[in-house]
């Protein structure tokens, strides 16, 4: 039966919860309810809230997603609320990213991968990236340097290695992402990898890798020995 959240024992009321007893102890749902403040009449808004994250299959990422409008499908979700949600999942977001950037110094293809995935992982267009690296492979610039659509875009190596030179770059690794999710390169990429990295041996500024992103892996063309 539903129960309004102010009859419930305060222990168990997501706000009091949070203050007595810490962040980490609330559920994905509790987190939630807090930001939307109320339900509908017939549940809670730790119930709505529950039912939403069911949708997405409990996933966060996936919740991330949803428009505003889907949001608003949910009964009890009108467009305050709405982007009250989206704007604290898309904060999430944000703070993964900057949490990578701390651990700036790249020592692998994986560790690209956790700097671009929370970036370029989850659209559903293509979008290319450059991470511009010192002597000490810390990055010290990352850019996008060309958006595209479903299936591909256009880059401008003159754009690449003008931000090289501009940011005192001595190497620098490539990313895009698939929003296919195929993890493969395709020949494309395979060439504009050979050009750029021909490009960057003229400049003396070297091409470490080509990582293709997807929302749950990469692929690295330094690792498949393509480099």
């Amino acid at each position: 039966m539903y129960t309004p959240i102010n009859q419930w024992a305060e222990d168990d009321r997501p706000r009091e919860k949070f203050l007595l007893k810490g962040k980490s102890t609330l559920s994905d749902s509790e987190l939630l309810a807090i930001l939307i403040g109320s339900g509908s009449r017939n549940e809670s808004a730790v119930q709505l809230c529950q039912r939403i994250l069911a949708s997405s299959s409990n996933n966060l990422n996936l919740l991330g997603k949803l428009s505003i409008t889907q949001l608003m499908q949910f009964k009890g979700i009108g467009e305050a609320k709405a982007i009250s949600i989206a704007a604290a999942l898309e904060l999430g977001r944000r703070r993964r990213v900057e949490e990578v950037v701390e651990l700036a110094k790249i020592t692998s293809s994986k560790a690209v991968f956790e700097l671009m995935q929370p970036i370029i992982g989850e659209l559903s267009h293509e979008e290319f990236w450059v991470i511009y690296l010192n002597n000490a492979n810390k990055v010290i610039y990352k850019s996008q340097i060309s958006k595209g659509g479903l299936t591909g875009t256009v880059v401008d190596s003159r754009v690449i290695f003008k931000l090289a030179f501009e940011h005192n770059a001595t190497s620098i690794i490539l990313s895009h992402n698939h929003p296919s999710g195929k993890l493969q390169a395709s020949q494309a990429d395979i060439q504009l990898t050979k050009a750029l990295q021909q490009a960057g041996k003229s400049l003396e500024i070297q091409v470490l890798d080509h990582i293709i992103v997807t929302e749950n892996g990469y692929f690295s063309f330094a690792d498949e020995g393509m480099m």
